[in-house]
């Protein structure tokens, strides 16, 4: 199980391994990141590059990650 929390505000993701942030380790920390997209069988973040094009970085299975959403 692993959790990806989504700050809306300041537009970073973190991924802890665990149920939640407070029992898990954080593994992957990225910023730039304008949405995460629900799509079939996963979440995709998508992170911003220096010319502000928008490209998929990590994709990550619905069935055993928890999302959390932030402002």
């Amino acid at each position: 199980m692993q959790t990806l929390v989504f700050n809306t505000t300041t537009k970073t993701v973190k991924i802890y391994e665990g149920p939640t942030p407070k029992d898990g380790q954080l593994i992957y920390n990225l910023g730039q990141v304008p949405t995460v997209k629900p799509l079939e069988g996963y979440y995709e973040v998508m992170q911003k590059d220096e010319f502000e094009k928008s490209m998929p970085v990590l994709r990550l299975p619905i069935s055993n990650t928890n999302m959390v959403i932030s402002k």
